[in-house]
């Protein structure tokens, strides 16, 4: 669960893991064809991508002519005779690339949410032009002697605060971006990054492809006993989908758990279908990531010394609330000692639960979730399939999702049929703001699609920028499985608690406010962009709005209150396993951009190992979230050295429900003064004095630790 809100500003990408969504030049390109439908803005509402008139073969010569456009834009300021100001250098640079947008950001959100093989091959090509688009402009001399001369006298200039941190951010990112090294330095650079933009693309193509190729196939509707029906149709459809009649198909979802691992009662299945996540990307054939990610951490660990840091990882958090290295190995160490015992305990009740029937054998992975949800019912009564018939997909949005928007923030939304969609299965709704004007578009895509990739995210197809007049079109993207026809979209809690995730993201976008779209909504720190979505997470279980969706689909009864009491006192049961896993991939991540450049390329399974090891996230029972041969986000979604900001978020988050909770809850002024302090903000106030402007203090890890039960209440 993330927001992909990565690509915000062509220019300051910096041939990052993002930067495949810069843009590169092909000065030898043809014009765009007129009818191109990137040439001009869109004039659907809010300027929406017209998905309705955009052909596969309109990207590749759109992106082309973007690209010169661009160039040609940064040329004429570089080249500028004038004495450089904020408005003839900064702000004409923040109004470059207008078509780059467009094309950019219709163009990743189809890849991710729903590709194809022509969709790829454009990837292929225009991905390494891009990171060299991205590098000529970040690379160009005279552009960056100009916004240096700007930033020279910027505490002689009378800019508003705003202003003065778009500033600040260009002439850090141009010089992150490698604005002071030689010229020689220069061209080592532009090789390095566009090696890695193609390897990012290979790694998302290859991965995509491994996920699909590795579900499980069940050939006997016998071995899927403890499913229910809905998961069965669903099995059987997806089946159908791929011309395998009579069978059945449990499709992966890219995270090393399956879901279904909680309800299939033949252990053989079990094990066959989390060896199949285990081993999906590495099976030693066209879609084997190994060879490319080994080859990556290099890159990357060459391009860090390269611009002057120890490592990657050093070079990756300069931007971000964390900092440091150093700082990010303390906080998960100060995790790490509590997890393990929280982990212990529950193997040793799990454990338990398998002997007590009778077949006393050794707890693995795959036995995890299914005897876990056994712990749970008998512990605290609480039965996952008792929950389900109270979370209706479109309920929960509407009555649940909505609903705690407008009670916080005043917002309604209104669905509508006249934008066209990328995809028969998407939905657009009208965001109205308090005072019932439009405050942007939102789309939502929510069910599993086997050209889409794993995961959930956010992300925008149009930024929110006062400077450029545009409001926030953004849209959610997850994966639930589809029913079969005519059966409800029953989902579980976890869902749920997704739905509420993303579109806390959403609600970061939506209230962006700025001036500039560089600093516009969710173009924050990775450790502050799950803040908000974390956040808002916890309003699926306030009880005023819970009693507004949770009612059952058959019976349209209220969810009983007897239930509620269960689902909130089995809320610290199986925390260990659920920050475990994060915890080992977030070392995981950090031990493979931590290494040192010249680092022989790694045996990747060996490292991963020796890694989690060093770290003392080797716990026992407990894999990792992600294997690095299918970790989507450090190697192509731009989370390299930046997992740990999921759980970063988490102290955030709880800290400011704490907050909430001690001034009186869901109420619309605590709703409006979040809003006005940390969803409008986007980047335009550094974070920690964000953050301490809110909560009154620096961020306390203590209501995180007791809201996962991994520490005693301090009241």
């Amino acid at each position: 669960m993330t927001s992909k809100s990565g690509y915000v500003r062509t220019l300051l990408l910096a041939s990052s893991a993002f930067a495949l969504l810069a843009g590169a030049p092909n000065l030898l390109a043809k014009e765009t064809p007129a009818g191109n439908p990137f040439a001009s803005p869109s004039t659907l509402p809010l300027q929406a991508p017209p998905f309705d008139k955009i052909k596969d073969s309109d990207y590749q010569p759109a992106f082309d002519e973007a690209m010169r456009q661009q160039r040609a834009e940064i040329d004429a300021i570089a080249n500028s005779k004038a004495v450089p100001t904020f408005e003839n250098t900064i702000v004409r640079i923040e109004k470059s690339g207008r078509m780059l947008d467009r094309v950019s950001l219709a163009f990743f959100a189809l890849t991710s949410a729903n590709t194809n093989d022509a969709l790829d091959k454009v990837q292929t090509i225009e991905a390494p032009k891009l990171a060299e688009h991205s590098d000529a402009i970040n690379l160009n001399p005279k552009l960056f002697a100009r916004v240096k001369a700007i930033y020279d006298q910027r505490d002689k200039l009378k800019l508003d605060a705003e202003s003065r941190e778009l500033l600040e951010v260009y002439y850090l990112q141009f010089v992150h971006a490698g604005a002071n090294l030689s010229d020689s330095d220069k061209t080592k650079l532009r090789a390095l990054n566009k090696e890695e933009a193609s390897l990012t693309t290979a790694f998302q193509q290859k991965l995509l492809a491994a996920a699909k190729a590795g579900a499980l196939v069940v050939d006997n509707k016998a071995d899927l006993a403890g499913l229910s029906d809905e998961e069965i149709a669903a099995a059987a459809h997806a089946a159908e989908a791929r011309k395998l009649k009579g069978k059945y198909v449990l499709p992966l979802l890219n995270t090393t758990q399956q879901p279904l691992l909680g309800s299939l009662t033949n252990r053989d299945v079990r094990q066959k279908l989390f060896q199949a996540s285990w081993t999906r990307s590495e099976k030693r054939d066209a879609n084997d990531t190994r060879a490319t990610i080994a080859r990556l951490a290099q890159l990357r660990a060459d391009k860090a010394k390269l611009l002057g840091y120890q490592n990657y990882a050093a070079y990756a958090l300069y931007n971000q609330m964390a900092n440091t290295p150093d700082k990010v190995e303390k906080f998960i160490g100060r995790l790490t000692p509590a997890t393990a015992v929280k982990i212990a305990d529950e193997a040793k009740q799990i454990q338990a639960m398998i002997d007590k029937g009778g077949k006393h054998f050794e707890l693995k992975p795959w036995d995890w979730e299914m005897y876990s949800d056994k712990v749970r019912k008998a512990k605290y009564d609480l039965d996952q399939s008792e929950l389900k018939p109270y979370f209706e997909l479109n309920k929960v949005l509407q009555d649940g999702v909505f609903y705690a928007a407008n009670q916080l923030y005043g917002l309604t939304f209104k669905e509508r049929h006249d934008i066209p969609v990328y995809q028969p299965d998407v939905r657009v709704f009208d965001v109205f703001d308090k005072d019932g004007s439009q405050l942007g578009l939102m789309y939502f895509d929510y069910y599993k699609r086997d050209n889409k990739s794993g995961g959930a995210w956010m992300s925008n197809f149009v930024n929110q920028s006062k400077l450029l007049g545009t409001k926030p079109v953004v849209f959610n993207v997850a994966n639930f499985t589809k029913p079969a026809p005519g059966q409800p979209a029953l989902i579980s809690f976890d869902d749920v608690t997704t739905m509420f995730h993303e579109f806390g993201h959403a609600l970061h976008g939506l209230f962006a406010s700025g001036q500039y779209e560089t600093l516009s909504g969710t173009a924050v720190a990775r450790d502050f962009v799950e803040f908000p979505s974390q956040f808002n997470e916890h309003w699926a279980l306030y009880p005023d709005v819970l009693k507004h969706y949770a009612v059952n689909y058959k019976t349209h009864q209220p969810i009983p209150q007897a239930l509620v009491d269960k689902i909130k006192k089995s809320q610290t049961w199986n925390q260990g396993y659920a920050l475990g896993e994060l915890l080992a991939a977030s070392e995981l991540d950090m031990q493979w951009h931590e290494q040192p450049a010249g680092s022989p390329k790694q045996d990747v399974d060996a490292f991963e190992l020796q890694a989690l090891k060093n770290t003392h996230t080797d716990f026992a029972y407990v894999p990792t979230r992600y294997r690095s041969s299918y970790f989507l986000h450090i190697w192509s979604n731009g989370y390299a050295a930046g997992y740990y900001a999921y759980q970063w978020c988490v102290m955030l988050d709880d800290d400011a429900f704490a907050w909430f909770t001690a001034h009186g809850g869901l109420t619309r002024a605590n709703g409006q003064r979040f809003r006005d302090m940390i969803l409008s903000k986007g980047h335009t106030v550094e974070y920690g004095k964000m953050f301490h402007d809110f909560y009154g203090k620096d961020p306390d890890i203590g209501p995180m630790l007791e809201h996962r039960g991994l520490a005693k209440p301090a009241h």
